[in-house]
């Protein structure tokens, strides 16, 4: 995933690549919290050009990926279509403060800024794997659903909604502060 600054010139020039659940997994080995597995490779389209001394990338990333939803727990298949854009500046003679990006500067040749669209590049070839994957990341959803109506669990036995009733007794309170008054009777206070 890499490409030369030198040969881009101001008409944008169309790159592809593909990634497989190898490169996801050693992309991602210390990451806790994303998924472990692609559904299907990930396909990035990018467009890459020259503004000046700057570099403008813009694509979209493709794929799927195997989530459990938040609500039942269930695996399911996530489509991924995320499109992305990033300025990178020459970065010259400048070095970044924090040792990490001065580091995927030096290694990489690209150091990305606060902002994900912007950032600085240097030498003759720039990797944009760890960007591409940030891309990805991003794109995970926080609380994934298997569906927007996905009932869930129930809360007393666990058992599946959205496969049918689990038979619990529904239990409805007329006020919500009706659980705070039997907790309030219970400790016997008059206050």
């Amino acid at each position: 995933m890499k490409i030369l600054p030198d040969r881009l010139t101001p008409t944008p020039q169309e790159f592809r690549f593909r990634a497989d659940t190898a490169w996801w997994q050693s992309a991602l080995a210390s990451e806790r919290g994303l998924p472990r597995e692609l559904a299907e490779p990930l396909a990035f389209a990018l467009a890459a050009h020259r503004m000046g001394d700057d570099l403008y990338l813009e694509g979209v990333v493709e794929g799927a990926l195997e989530l459990e939803c938040s609500r039942c727990l269930a695996r399911y298949r996530h489509a991924l279509r995320e499109p992305f854009r990033l300025v990178l500046e020459p970065a010259g003679d400048r070095s970044p403060a924090e040792p990490e990006a001065a580091g995927a500067l030096s290694h990489h040749g690209v150091c990305l800024g606060d902002e994900l669209e912007t950032g600085w590049y240097r030498g003759r070839e720039l990797d944009l794997g760890a960007f591409l994957r940030e891309v990805v990341s991003l794109a995970i959803p926080v609380q994934p659903l298997c569906r927007e109506s996905c009932p869930g669990l129930c809360g007393r036995c666990g058992a599946e909604l959205g496969a049918g009733p689990c038979g619990c007794p529904e239990t409805r309170s007329d006020s919500p502060f009706a659980v705070l008054a039997r907790l309030r009777g219970a400790t016997g206070g008059d206050d």
